[in-house]
């Protein structure tokens, strides 16, 4: 068990099966067993990705239409936390707002995001608002349920223990639930980034006029299978590093809070 946690281990582990399966995709698109119009060669996809970062497609090169993406995703992503965390908070020091909105939260968060794509589309066409709505659809319940779980669980004698003191609410809110709540918050906002960040793809495959999303489609229509897949590997890498930096936040308040 010792030697599974080795990070060198870890490493060369995952290197080994990062070249099993490029060799494997290689060896199959050689193979001619796939045309390759549908499977293209890994340096075929590399080749493309290199032209994409110079070279307009579908109104823009690569990083233009991931500039778009990020956009969206940080706008319907912040949103979502800056509603879903204090809603939760809320709904966990206070009972009678959680018998009013929780019955509504558990209906909704059980549609999907991608359900919500025809409405957007009514309503905002294949503008901004349209995907912002549906990641904020995949976002907030997890920052919600995160926030209001956290509350939940803090000791009551510090809730005590500040009301005896006479602490006004916003202040017992802001220096008892929130502090104490903050790693599950954090875990919250780390799932919901990347349930915000899949349904960004989604919605931009049918509501959007830009981003990675809208190119993937476009490349679609016209076999272009190598544009598509540098489309799933552009996603892939940026929601990776999304979920890095928000580990390594997670991990960063976790060791302060050890310490404290």
């Amino acid at each position: 068990m010792t030697g599974a946690l080795d990070p060198a281990r870890r490493m060369v582990l995952g290197l080994a099966g990062l070249v099993g399966f490029f060799g494997l995709w290689a060896l199959v698109a050689a193979s001619g067993l796939v045309g390759n119009a549908f499977l293209p060669g890994p340096l075929e996809v590399a080749e493309r990705l290199v032209t994409l970062l110079h070279t307009s497609f579908a109104g823009g090169t690569l990083p233009q239409h991931l500039a778009s993406s990020l956009q969206r995703f940080s706008a319907g992503y912040l949103l979502a936390a800056a509603v879903g965390v204090p809603l939760g908070l809320l709904m966990g020091r206070f009972r009678l707002l959680d018998d009013i909105v929780s019955p509504l939260f558990d209906a909704l968060r059980f549609i999907a995001p991608i359900a919500w794509v025809p409405f957007a589309a009514l309503w905002f066409g294949t503008g901004f608002g349209g995907p912002v709505l549906i990641i904020f659809s995949g976002a907030f319940p997890p920052c919600l349920l995160n926030a209001y779980r956290g509350a939940r669980q803090v000791d009551p004698r510090y809730i005590e223990a500040a009301e005896m003191l006479g602490t006004p609410t916003h202040r017992l809110i802001l220096e008892v639930l929130l502090p104490a709540a903050t790693p599950s918050i954090v875990a919250g906002l780390r799932i919901g980034a990347g349930l915000g960040w899949q349904s960004l793809v989604g919605a931009e495959l049918i509501v959007a006029s830009t981003g990675v999303g809208y190119m993937m489609v476009q490349a679609q229509s016209g076999v272009a299978t190598a544009t598509v897949m540098v489309g799933m590997a552009a996603i892939g890498l940026v929601g990776v590093l999304i979920d890095i930096a928000l580990r390594a936040l997670e991990a960063r308040i976790h060791n302060r809070l050890e310490r404290a």
